[in-house]
């Protein structure tokens, strides 16, 4: 403490220094700001390594998934819907333009006009033919399209609405990064499109992206805006724009050096960390309103800058070391969570914390006593004229004299609060939904709205099945052979045993489709140089082979295609499944119309032959290559397309949960590995690491600060005392997000670390002048009395200038910054009342035991 001690009386002294080396600084860290690169991708919420993500990647190269922009068009005023000539029409048009887009996968754009209308063509012929190579002209013909479409279960529901009403299109990009341009080039032509149709434009891609723009936007907007409304707030306390700049410049200096500082060492402006500067600007300016707030106070009855900035920094030095130092292990304890761009967030704000405190008892200071006389004759009049009966000083002087008359009733109602909380509590649900990171009046929220309800869904996620063979187990060809061989071995027929050993280790090991076709070759090798015997014993080896061969193309099998309608079918049962897509689904449309367009033969063919037959007559489509977004080319995994009409983390949980049960009871063939992919699957992934990081960083936290409270105070009482205002603020935040059936989202659980920090911060103060008031006062009441002087005033005053200052933010078209707003807002007025009535109630309960003797 005496080398802080010792810089704030060298800032003192060379206050010139101390502004230049500030000065330098803010430009160093500016200069970095250019650099600067948005990541809004919640994939990288998780790392890189991680099981789920690394399989999901897997799964999009496998199966060559492309994110999705949801294009839909919907015609509320025409009876036939979009299904009538001038429309469709438009439609065709805005298709044909979307595929010319930058960025835009062309060969794989789904929609009306880029897909294949699958008919009977004859006997055992299927037609492949688009669905809508050119608009219609007539009203018979876009209902002839209409009708068409909803006999191809891959189209029903996905590209045109149940009612007729609407049509989709589902528009695969080469970046998610680039979904944004992407989606105003659209809204571009849609401008010059007329008609009558509505259209919206929604999907993750586009939500994500979008957020990163208005992101951007708000970093330049809602701080700015709020310092001025804490800087308008601090100039009606003061009465001083020459003595509040200071810590408006040590928040500027603070979040301008912190995010240079992230931006110059590489790290990516993510959703979190965008947020850093909303979380910096109160931290950075709370430790300056208490010594504004007591040099204004003082400085009237000393007369001396000099004097009066070294008596405040004295009393206040050991409190707002212990503030900074708590808030900022509080937000460093987010170094430990799972969660990559949480670690960056923590580790950054605890970094801005401690920046913000040597700024704070250094700039301070040197720019006090750098004002002129003028300046200081001008706050001396502003302070000198009855501030004592001042509306706040007078509230103030009251507060404490009711708070000891009426501790019972305070801590009864604490008690009361505590238990209401601790249920509201037990209510949170974890929820998260990019979409919902926008105002129900956004047109992305818009666009998700209405499409849900016109189609099966625009939120995506994939189930994956993988058939491998089981661990140690040789494959069932090596198991035939050897039984087929020894059998000739015992009949005294020719011993090719050792050949096929030779042979078998000669195919290097590989998948059960290359081992195959590999000894397939070797074996056909053999034959053109055996004997007659040998050569009819090779001969069936090779039956064996081929036999193996077929079956080792699982999906390619009834039995594996049944298990996935299975699948599909036992999906629909969760109320926000819209619908699944996948190559049983195909195969079934095929073998329909091999089999004269029949109904009844809307199934998978009894034999694999068959089944390979419905997949040999898809690959003379228009559109084969859809044929490997839900097959592996060896046939030995399988991807499952699920729509669903919500992107919320709780409804994908649902459908991943009932999926659990079903396969519990129902387990899949040996050795089938059934697993989740999709962007909608890993915001569960993520948000579930996230709770659980953040509720272990908030444990360990609590722990931390206790043991820093021990170290401040010296007493067991009083650090549990100082513990007690952050704790019933928490539990109260948290209880009414659980009563008000807010989400638990992103936003919500980093506000923990802050209001650790923030809380801890009131109650220090309040205890460490409580205690050196008393030693001086020596009788309770009085101690009180001058307690809700200057120090309670000092906490009000941050109270009022972070709450008001913040709640610009509620204007953000942003959720997560309505969110921050209004939490920072409700946290500040809870801890401050929290920490003036319970605190002093509870003191005087405790007065004679944790006061004695002057302690």
């Amino acid at each position: 403490m005496k080398s802080l001690q010792k810089a704030v009386d060298w800032s003192v002294q060379y206050p010139r220094a101390v502004m230049l080396a500030v000065a330098g600084l803010l430009v160093l860290a500016g200069s970095q700001i250019p650099r600067i690169a948005i990541d809004t991708d919640p994939e990288n919420m998780l790392p890189a390594d991680q099981s789920a993500r690394v399989l999901h990647n897997e799964a999009k190269e496998t199966f060559k998934l492309y994110d999705l922009i949801v294009v839909g068009v919907v015609n509320e005023s025409d009876p036939d819907g979009v299904f009538n000539p001038a429309s469709l029409a438009r439609i065709h048009d805005l298709t044909r333009a979307i595929e010319r887009i930058d960025g835009v996968l062309r060969q794989d754009l789904l929609s009306l006009s880029t897909v294949d209308n699958i008919s009977q063509g004859g006997p055992g012929v299927v037609r492949f033919e688009w669905l809508m190579s050119a608009p219609p002209e007539t009203r018979e013909e876009a209902h002839a399209i209409r009708a068409a479409a909803e006999r191809i279960p891959l189209i029903d529901g996905t590209l045109l609405s149940e009612d007729g009403r609407a049509v989709a299109i589902f528009v695969p990009i080469e970046a998610k990064s680039e979904s944004h341009r992407i989606a105003t080039a659209i809204e571009e032509v849609i401008a010059g499109l007329g008609g009558d149709e509505e259209y919206h434009i929604t999907g993750i891609p586009v939500a994500e992206d979008t957020f990163g723009v208005e992101m951007f936007k708000q970093m330049g907007i809602a701080a700015p805006a709020a310092g001025l409304i804490v800087f308008l707030l601090m100039w009606a306390f003061f009465r001083s724009v020459a003595l509040i700049i200071a810590p408006m410049i040590v928040a500027t200096v603070t979040v301008t050096v912190t995010m240079g500082l992230l931006i110059g060492l590489g790290f990516t402006v993510h959703i979190m960390s965008s947020m850093i500067p909303i979380f910096l600007m109160p931290i950075a300016v709370v430790d300056s309103v208490h010594i504004l707030s007591e040099f204004a106070d003082q400085y009237h009855r000393v007369g001396d800058r000099h004097k009066t900035i070294r008596m405040v920094m004295r009393d206040l030095l050991t409190p707002m070391y212990y503030t900074s130092l708590t808030s900022a292990a509080g937000f460093a304890s987010l170094a430990f969570a799972p969660i990559p761009p949480v670690r960056v967030f923590g580790v950054f704000v605890a970094i801005g914390i401690t920046l913000a405190f040597f700024l704070t008892i250094t700039f301070i200071p040197a720019y006090i006593v750098r004002l002129s006389d003028e300046r200081i004759a001008k706050l001396k009049r502003a302070e000198g004229d009855g501030h004592e009966h001042h509306l706040l000083a007078r509230t103030l002087a009251g507060l404490g004299p009711k708070a000891l008359s009426a501790s019972k009733v305070i801590l009864t109602l604490t008690v009361v609060v505590v238990v209401v909380s601790a249920y509201g509590i037990s209510l949170i649900e974890v929820n998260d939904n990019p979409v919902r990171w926008f105002r129900p009046s956004h047109p992305i929220r818009v666009a998700d709205r209405v499409l849900n309800e016109h189609f099966s869904g625009t939120y995506s996620a994939f189930l994956i099945l993988e058939h491998q063979t089981p661990p140690g187990r040789p494959e069932a060809f090596d198991t035939a052979v050897t039984n087929l061989l020894g059998e000739a071995v015992r009949e005294g027929d020719i011993d090719l045993t050792g050949q096929w050993s030779t042979l078998r280790e000669s195919v290097e090991p590989a998948s059960a489709s290359a081992t195959l076709t590999a000894l397939i070759d070797a074996v056909w090798d053999r034959l053109d140089q055996a004997s007659d015997d040998e050569a009819a014993l090779w001969d069936a080896v090779l039956v064996v082979l081929e036999d193996a061969q077929t079956n080792a193309k699982v999906f390619q099998t009834p039995d594996a295609l049944a298990f996935i309608g299975r699948l599909q079918a036992e999906l629909t049962n969760v109320d926000v499944v819209g619908k699944s897509s996948s190559v049983a689904d195909i195969v079934k449309t095929v073998h329909r119309e091999l089999r004269e367009g029949d109904p009844r033969y809307f199934s998978i063919p009894p034999t694999a032959s068959g089944v390979a037959q419905t997949l040999l007559s898809y690959e003379s489509s228009h559109r084969p290559q859809d044929l490997w977004h839900f097959l592996r080319p060896d046939y030995r995994a399988a991807a499952i397309w699920v729509q669903l009409t919500s992107g919320d983390n709780q409804d994908m949980l649902r459908v991943t949960s009932h999926l659990d049960g079903y396969l519990a009871e129902n387990p899949p063939p040996e050795g089938m590995s059934v697993n989740w992919a999709g962007l909608t699957y890993l915001n569960v992934v993520w948000q579930n690491d996230m709770v659980n990081g953040m509720l272990r960083a908030l444990l360990g936290s609590f722990v931390i600060v206790f043991v820093m409270m021990l170290v401040l105070f010296r007493s067991a009482w009083f650090a549990l005392l100082a513990m007690l205002p952050l704790s019933v603020t928490i539990g109260l935040i948290y209880g009414v997000i659980g009563l008000a059936g807010k989400d638990y989202d992103m936003p919500i659980a980093v506000l923990s670390a802050l209001t650790l920090g923030l809380s801890v911060d009131f109650a220090i103060h309040f205890l460490q002048r409580l205690r050196a008031i008393h030693q001086e006062e020596k009788a309770w009441r009085s101690t009180v009395e001058r307690l809700f002087e200057e120090p309670a005033r000092a906490i009000t005053r941050n109270a009022i200038v972070i709450a008001v200052g913040f709640l610009p933010l509620l204007a953000s078209p942003l959720v997560p910054y309505n969110t921050v707003g209004f939490f920072l807002a409700a946290i500040m007025a809870v801890s401050c009342v929290v920490t003036l009535i319970l605190l002093p109630s509870v003191v005087g309960v405790l007065s004679k035991r944790i006061l004695t003797g002057g302690a």
